[in-house]
């Protein structure tokens, strides 16, 4: 029986490996029976099915276990076991499908902890029976058992690091639903066996209906089963919220991996009406989707339902396609993608139909085809052809740019429902989809996008196309140059950062190093970690690394990392690598652990079995410890754990010790190690040590291993040899192949650099950036005819080995050939014996010229032809050859071959047949040796021979017809509707990027006659590099055309021609030739030079250019000429003036260009002046500026200026008159200037005065004044009075200001400022008179306008008030108000008026007349600015209602009953005494007056007196007064609008007591002294 993928994938996990963040976990295995699915880890079959169906499917396998008890115990009966055991089985089964159900509804992380408490009960004996749970005869009957142990122990397994808790519960349910269907299955195995050697089949139902009744038995659970149930549960329950939170502490980025097929989806060819079945099987991290597509299109299934079935379960996948049909055959893809990517795997489905069994649609299209015909997997083609056009050439990019490479695809016949499956390959490697590189294709284009070139992307880049049994690949490749670095000199940046070991305490980095140091060695390597999911950059070493691996330590257990190097020399640090990718700090065997379940090979059968963990075992030592790796900074060390260390985890102690002593010292006594492996540092180098590890736990620690053998502390791995023997050899006009021996010894050899140099430069460039393995590379990028010289030198981990000595120089050019064959042979002429033939030239020569062409020729008779015959000798050198000594009416066929230097090409195609005949025809016969140059984008020339049959009568001109390439025979049009008489043709028009082709007919009297064949197909286009012919006039007159290729080969050579016709032997035209370049002069250029003018290039692709002299270019050249023959100096500027700061005149004019020898003559009224006191002359020959300079103009310096200038043959002069007015102006402007630079020498003004209205409605006058100090003074006047001034100006910011408040026509004035020191004195003054301060007032009112509020309403006790404020009122300002627009007028009820800063309308005793829009506008003077009001509606109504309140309230006041005056505050008065008062008062109506004493009211007897007369005086006395009368007294008037009451006191003293009481008291003075 074959196994299972998965177990044949896989290895069984290592028993005797312990970890004590490791706890071993069952596995069970279940034979694969017929139809049943394959049981995978992560399963997606839980992931569409709810956690109700889990449950029903758990209840079933309840169901099931309790039916197979009764039938395991009358088994365990005979065979003598007891059926508690089977009852405690069934019991498990039963726990387990209750904590399957369980896990599931409550969230479940984690597969392993289902099996915590079930594992340690699997069976019901002690621990130390190590029972079996399959019978004895059954375990005998094993070919080899195989035991899984079960561990119960606290440590929690962990199954792997997911993206979600779904992914954990999926993975939960998969492993539970495995072991509990391998228990079912067991159980009615053992159900089978009984019952077979039993009892019949009616007994069988009557057994199964008694295991109903009995499984409702054991369903009563007792109530210790119950207690120990709800233990399990809350123990099951905290282990989860355990596991969860150890979840969150993993770092989980490094452990994700991107989708991988297993088993790819094989390609089928079925009869029509048949299923078909593809099946799948993908593995990632985090579990993939995967989508069916069908010729790259989704499959719907909601859509068809009948046709398409889609299954997921344990990880297979399958498209089931019901009752296929000729319209299902196509490509199928299966897509599987998670965060990581995307992979795709395609099959192909081919329907076929019985014989004569044809689709009627495909006749109704028109597809013609046998009845009896080939099915293929891709269509009805036995082979397909693959093509790639507009294919990517070797290309050269730089780091941080982006790159596209692509070609398109041609495939035939093309099959419209199949695509082709494309590849991409680097150095031989599928280059897979990630975020530096993307693959692309669009139907018939494929294309490979960088994002972010790195030097990692530098290498062979292939592209493979295939179609079915057929593919077809193209290669080239792919340079990345370094990017600049930011420091000039400073290295490259280091490549290929990849982590070579990890584990929890270190993680080994190793790169590559780079090709360009920066001009001086590098001294080492600094190396970045950055944790995954920050930004943040650490560097992990203090002092550079030499050695190309480090590692890295000081890392979180669990946590992921990406990491970087960077270069550095005596000049700096370089730029740093590409990041890594990341690397989690985890032991490989918990990465193992983490992504995959540990496996066994399936035996037949499994044995669970039980042990107990040890406690108290102190480990043993360590076993195999060796250095794996030495160098001069760092000693790792590895070793495998011990065979004796209980379960519990270990820690390992590291010690060293120094060769010749026994004093071991331990190295890491803070932090224990907990891997197999360690990386040592701070060892000297040199010195030799051995080394040797402990094993510790919480028993204590073990004894040490077994020491190393001497490890001397320095690099093991030697620096490379260089290569030698280099061997440079031609390949292409821009490439060369070098070769060399490799490096002898080498160890671990990363590969070699490439350099190279021109000869003769001493400048060093690398040829590759990424280094190259082999002994062979081909360098890109070189000039052609160059010289080119060598060197190589390869690298390793421990650095780059010396240069290889120098190659031999090699000038860079093509490799020579054999050309290809001629083609398109034709018969030009026919005679009676004879034939002239006519080809057209190899597209290839071969790197060299075609000496000559040899022609064969064979009869054919009757359909049959003959031997191949020599029609040549000797070679002929034009493309056409008479071949004579023919049979007449005799069929030929002929053959062409080319031949060069390097030998004889192969044979053309077989030509059609010609039959040898007189021709008699009176057209001309065709055109040949078509040729076409100077292609361009959107133009080109045609050339031709004339036909060698002219017909009966000469030819007298040609037509030419052209088309593009892929049109029909019927889209020929004419280019010329007159026959011309050129045999060539300048065709313009072109659409850039389109084939033509061309053919040409020649005509006579007797008419057209058979065109050529054609020319081309070419492709309107302008090549990199192009060069056109450029018409040059020196120095002395002589015109020229020049040309220069760059493309040339040694024996290239330059032809002249005019018209197309060469000039050699022109005696009005002298050619000079020298490497690179030509020149065509004309003697004396005139009439009959008009002309085209073109320059061929031999030996090469067609490079030509032309140049057209018609009659007006003529005449430019020679007026060009005249003017270099009898130069005049060209000038930028002609002779100016202009005044300078200090009163100084500057005379000047520019030329174009002076040479060293330029001279200048100064002119004043027909005189030449010369430098001295009063002219100061100067020349800048670099910019071509002539100055003069005079101090001062006085009268008598009025006159005419010239500058004469002679530089070699060249003259030229300008001129200025300054004369009268002119003359006089300038002289004025020089003195003010003068008088200005002056002034500057002390304080003054660098602004005048002048004022701005601010924001408060100020006005700030203010100026601004440099050359100041702090003895500087500013004194400000008004009509030349002093203004005193309270701030001090400190000219910080050398602006002085005048603050005017609340401006009006009081200031008025004239304003003078004045600033003074010791060296003079400056003053600015301000007119604010007249328009001025007219305009300074309107500006005022604007702001005042502008500061304006809106409106607002009050309510008075008159009426209405409308108002608005401003910062202040001038009278300037002018308010309007208008009521519904119309202007109000003012009465005695309405008025407005200004109160302080309130603008108001006041409207007494309003009316409904009253409401409305109310507009105030304030005129500036220029401008009217406008506030409004609405007074109507609710805001009226409140206004009114407020006024009447108001008005109601006021008649009340002032009515009110109040007392105006007469009464004192207080009363003294002498005991007998009479006391009088009187008090007026008023109220209307006339109030009612009453008297109060403390409070009470008070009437009017004998004793005291009240009185209230004429209603408004109210008289209080008291005729002889008392100590009784003493107290408060109030009057109180009211009327019906109020009350009012005036208090006053009443003190009567008896002047015996005042006296004795005063006499008692001592003096205020002495109190205060005592």
């Amino acid at each position: 029986m074959s196994l299972p993928f998965y177990q044949r994938s896989h290895q069984h996990y290592d028993l005797s490996y312990r970890n004590k963040d490791l706890h071993t976990t069952m596995s069970h295995y279940q034979q694969e029976k017929k139809r049943s699915a394959v049981y995978t880890h992560g399963s997606t079959a839980y992931s569409s099915r709810s956690s109700a169906a889990h449950r029903q499917e758990s209840e079933a396998l309840r169901q099931a276990s309790a039916a197979s008890y009764q039938q395991q115990a009358s088994q365990a009966y005979s065979l003598g076991t007891s059926s508690s055991q089977h009852y405690q089985g069934s019991e498990v089964s039963r726990k387990t499908a209750s904590a399957y159900d369980y896990g599931y509804s409550h969230g479940l992380t984690d597969s392993s902890l289902l099996l915590e408490d079930y594992s340690s009960r699997l069976s019901p004996q002690t621990k130390r029976a190590k029972r079996s749970l399959l019978s004895g005869e059954e375990t005998g009957n094993l070919s080899g058992n195989y035991m899984v142990p079960i561990y119960s122990g606290r440590q929690v397994h962990i199954s792997g690091i997911r993206d979600s808790e779904e992914e954990r519960i999926k993975e939960a349910a998969a492993y539970i639903a495995q072991r509990t269907l391998l228990e079912s299955e067991e159980a009615i195995m053992a159900s089978k066996q009984s019952t077979a050697s039993k009892q019949s089949t009616s007994t069988a139902s009557k057994q199964a209906t008694s295991t109903f009744q009995q499984e409702e038995t054991f369903e009563k659970k007792s109530r210790n089963i119950s207690i120990r149930e709800k233990a399990e549960e809350l123990s099951l329950r905290k282990t989860l919220e355990e596991t969860q939170a150890y979840h969150g502490k993993l770092n989980e980025d490094h452990l994700l991996h991107a989708p991988e097929f297993i088993i790819k989806p094989r390609s089928h060819t079925v009869w029509e009406k048949e299923n078909v079945k593809l099946h799948c099987s993908v593995a990632g991290w985090p579990e993939p989707r995967l989508t069916w597509y069908k010729n790259q299109v989704p499959i719907n299934v909601h859509a068809n339902p009948e046709k398409y079935i889609i299954e997921s379960r344990y990880g297979m996948h399958t498209l089931e396609i019901s009752k296929c049909d000729f319209e299902d055959t196509a490509q199928y893809r299966a897509s599987a993608m998670n965060v990581q990517g995307e992979v795709s795997a395609y099959a192909s489905v081919v329907v076929k139909r019985y014989k004569g069994e044809l689709d009627d649609s495909l006749l109704r299209g028109g597809v013609s085809m046998p009845l009896s015909f080939a099915v293929t997997p891709y269509g009805y083609a036995s082979k397909f052809e693959i093509h790639f056009d507009d294919k990517f050439d070797v290309s050269f990019g730089r780091e941080g740019e982006t790159m596209s490479l692509g070609c398109r695809v041609v495939i035939t016949p093309e099959i419209k429902h199949f695509q082709p499956e494309v590849q991409w390959y680097r150095n031989g490697a599928p280059v897979s989809p990630s975020k530096w590189v993307q693959p692309h294709w669009s139907g018939d284009r494929a294309t490979l996008t960088f994002s972010h070139l790195n030097k990692e992307d530098e290498g062979l880049y292939t592209i493979r196309v295939r179609m079915g049994e057929y593919y077809e690949q193209y290669s080239a490749y792919v340079f990345v140059r370094d990017a600049d670095a930011e420091i000039e000199g400073a290295p490259a940046a280091p490549l290929d950062v990849v982590s070579l070991d990890a584990n929890k305490d270190y993680i080994i980095i190793s790169w590559k190093q780079p090709a360009v140091d920066g001009g001086s060695p590098i001294l080492g390597y600094f190396i970045d970690k950055c944790e995954v999911g920050t930004d943040t950059w650490s560097q992990c070493n203090d002092t550079p690394v030499k050695f190309a691996r480090f590692p890295v330590t000081g890392l979180i257990e669990g946590r992921s990392y990406i990491f970087r190097v960077r270069a550095v020399n005596k000049t700096g640090i370089g730029l740093p690598s590409r990041v890594s990718e990341p690397v989690a700090a985890l032991d490989p065997a918990e990465k193992a652990r983490l992504k995959s379940r540990p496996s066994a090979p399936w035996t037949g059968q499994i044995i669970v079995t039980e042990e107990e963990p040890t406690e108290g075992v102190i480990p043993g030592p360590p076993t195999d410890l060796s250095v794996t790796e030495a160098t001069r900074s760092y000693v790792v060390l590895s070793w495998k754990p011990p065979g004796q260390r209980g379960h519990e985890g270990i820690m390992y102690f590291v010690e060293k010790c120094d060769v010749g002593t026994e004093n071991w010292q331990r190295v890491n006594t803070e932090l224990p190690v907990k891997s197999p492996r360690f990386a040592l540092f701070d060892l000297v180098e040199g010195k030799s040590y051995r080394f040797r590890v402990r094993c510790s736990n919480s028993a204590g620690v073990g004894e040490p291993s077994e020491s190393t053998e001497v490890t001397v502390v320095g690099d093991k791995l030697d620096i490379p040899k260089a290569p030698g023997k280099i061997i440079p050899s031609r390949n292409t006009d821009t490439s060369v192949v070098v070769s060399w021996e490799e490096s002898k010894d080498a160890k671990e050899l990363v590969g070699y650099y490439i350099e190279s140099s021109v000869v003769g430069s001493g400048q060093w460039e690398p040829c590759n950036n990424n280094p190259v393995k082999g002994s062979r590379f081909t360098c890109h990028g070189l000039t052609t005819g160059q010289s080119y010289i060598f060197r190589v030198r390869a690298v390793n981990a421990a650095g780059l080995s010396e240069y290889s000595q120098d190659s031999e120089a090699i000038e860079v050019k093509a490799a020579i050939a054999v050309p290809s064959p001629p083609y398109d042979i034709t018969c030009l002429e026919s005679f009676r014996d004879s034939m002239v033939l006519g080809w057209k030239q190899p597209d290839k020569t071969g790197g060299a010229e075609i000496t000559g062409y040899y022609v064969n020729y064979r009869e054919v008779v009757g359909g049959v032809p003959g031997k191949w015959r020599e029609a040549n000798i000797k070679a002929v050198s034009d493309a056409a050859y008479k071949i004579s000594e023919l049979k007449e009416n005799t069929v030929y066929q002929f053959q062409v071959s080319a031949m060069n230097i390097a030998g004889l090409g192969a044979p053309s195609a077989v030509s059609e047949c010609f039959k040898c005949e007189e021709w008699t025809i009176a057209v001309p016969g065709p055109p040949h040796s078509l040729k076409l140059s100077e292609v361009r984008k959107n133009s080109l020339v045609l050339q031709w021979k004339p036909p060698v049959y002219s017909g009966r009568t000469p030819v007298t001109g040609y037509f030419v017809d052209l088309k593009e390439a892929s049109a029909k025979d019927d889209q020929w049009r004419g280019l010329n509707e007159a026959a011309i008489p050129n045999k060539y043709l300048r065709v313009q028009g072109l659409k850039e990027g389109v084939s033509y082709v061309f053919r040409v007919r020649a005509i006579n009297q007797a008419g057209v006659g058979k065109p050529s064949d054609l020319a081309g197909p070419v492709v309107a286009e302008t090549r990199p590099g192009t060069k056109e012919v450029v018409v040059n006039v020196d120095d002395d007159g002589v015109i020229s055309l020049n040309f220069e290729c760059d493309q040339m080969t040694p024996k290239s050579e330059f032809v002249w021609s005019k018209d197309y016709v060469p000039t050699e032997d022109s005696p009005r035209l002298e050619v000079e030739s020298k490497g690179n370049k030509t020149k065509m002069v004309f003697k004396d250029l005139g009439p009959d030079d008009l002309g085209t003018y073109s320059c061929d290039v031999t030996d090469t692709d067609g490079i030509a250019s032309s140049y057209l002299i018609d009659e007006e270019e003529m005449k430019r050249l020679l007026a060009l000429s005249q003017e270099h023959k009898f130069p005049t100096v060209p000038t930028k500027s002609e002779l100016a003036v202009e005044i300078l700061e200090k009163g100084q005149v500057r005379f000047w004019m520019q030329a174009e260009k002076l040479s060293g020898n330029a001279k200048v003559n100064y002119i004043f009224n027909e005189k030449e002046i010369f430098e001295g006191p009063k002219y100061k002359m100067h020349i800048d020959r670099n910019t071509g500026i002539i100055e003069m300079f005079m101090e001062k103009l006085q009268d008598e310096d009025e006159g005419t200026y010239t500058f004469q200038i002679q530089d070699g043959k060249a003259t030229g002069h300008s001129t200025l008159v300054l004369i009268g007015d002119v003359y006089k102006k300038l002289q004025k402007e020089a003195e003010f200037q003068r008088q200005e630079w002056i002034r500057k020498q002390g304080p003054h003004f660098a602004e005048y005065l002048s004022w701005e209205v601010t924001g408060e409605c100020n006005v700030l006058l203010k100026c601004k004044v440099a050359n100041i100090k702090k003895e500087t003074h500013i004194v400000w006047y008004k009509d030349e009075r002093e203004i005193s001034v309270d701030e001090k100006h400190d000219f910080k910011d050398g602006i002085c200001t005048l603050l005017i408040t609340e401006f009006s026509k009081k200031d008025a004035g004239f304003y003078e400022v004045i600033l003074k020191d010791d060296r003079g004195k400056d003053k600015s003054r301000l007119k604010l008179v007249d328009e001025a301060f007219q305009d300074l007032m309107t500006e005022v009112c604007r702001k005042i306008a502008l500061s304006a509020t809106d409106l607002k309403i009050q309510s008075t006790a008159e009426g209405i008030r409308l108002y608005s404020f401003v910062c202040y009122y001038l009278d300037d300002l002018k308010v309007n108000w208008s009521h519904n627009g119309t202007g109000i007028k003012y009465t005695d009820r309405v008025k407005s008026g200004v109160t302080g800063e309130q603008i108001w309308l006041q409207i007494n005793e309003p009316t409904q007349n009253d409401k409305g829009k109310y507009v105030m506008e304030l005129f500036d003077g220029k401008t009217g600015h406008q506030k409004s009001v609405d007074l109507s509606g609710q805001a009226f109504d409140e206004a009114f209602a407020e006024f009447q309140r108001l008005k109601q309230a006021a008649i009340a006041e002032k009515n009110r009953a109040r007392v105006l005056g007469g009464l004192p505050d207080v009363v003294t008065i002498q005991e007998g005494k009479a006391l009088n008062l009187t008090c007026n008062v008023w109220g209307d109506p006339t109030p009612e007056v009453s008297w109060l004493k403390n409070e009470k009211p008070l009437t009017s007897d004998d004793h005291c007196s009240l009185k209230f007369e004429g209603g408004k005086t109210a008289f209080f006395t008291i005729s002889g007064v008392s100590t009784a009368d003493s107290g408060k007294y109030g009057l109180v008037v009211k009327n019906k609008y109020g009350s009012e009451t005036s208090d006053f006191t009443v003190s009567v003293f008896i002047p015996e007591e005042e006296a004795r009481k005063g006499a008692s008291e001592p003096p205020k003075g002495n109190q205060k002294s005592k």
